[in-house]
């Protein structure tokens, strides 16, 4: 089993759009190529978690997204980082509470981070989930992942970390990259 980490896709790895539809408009956030591309070489995982309510409310299509994430790679070719999966849920939330389970596969539920542990043949106890949501590090926790990194790119700097009881949190996905890495190391020596 290999170690992953998990990411949140708006606001964490590509800088964030409200109900993102265009893949004009995908451009990742400072540093985020660079710091995929660390935690490539030292054996990570990369797995892009995504709730995706713009399919469910029929602002774009199955399709659509396909295109989307297709810059999102093409993009990070350019770093030499290639995603292991991307995971996303369409279903639309019915209340505002990011820590309610309204569904396994949307965030906080644990569903996408398991079923990527299971079809990629993941250790979640050896892996980090990051993301710059409640509903994001509660993803985490919920499906035993090593720890959580909130980035306060994207909804992050609105978040209590604190009030939460968040273990991390980080300026950005560089910073959260360097805090894993050695958290990763001092767990291990």
């Amino acid at each position: 089993m290999k170690k992953a980490v998990f990411l949140d896709r708006d606001g964490t790895l590509i800088e964030l759009v409200h109900y993102l539809t265009d893949p004009g408009d995908v451009r990742l956030e400072a540093g985020a190529g660079e710091s995929l591309h660390t935690l490539q070489q030292l054996g990570y995982a990369l797995v892009v978690v995504t709730n995706q309510s713009v399919i469910g409310r029929s602002l774009l299509t199955e399709a659509g997204l396909e295109q989307v994430h297709a810059e999102l790679h093409r993009q990070l070719a350019a770093f030499d980082v290639r995603l292991d999966g991307i995971y996303q849920c369409p279903l639309v939330p019915k209340q505002k509470d990011q820590a309610v389970i309204e569904h396994p596969d949307r965030k906080p539920g644990p569903g996408m981070l398991l079923r990527g542990c299971r079809e990629l043949e993941l250790e979640a106890a050896a892996s980090w989930m990051i993301g710059d949501s409640l509903s994001d590090i509660l993803a985490g926790r919920n499906a035993g992942c090593k720890g959580s990194i909130l980035v306060r790119t994207g909804y992050g700097d609105r978040v209590d970390a604190a009030a939460h009881g968040f273990e991390h949190a980080a300026k950005d996905l560089a910073a959260a990259t360097r805090m894993l890495i050695e958290l990763d190391e001092n767990a291990a020596g």
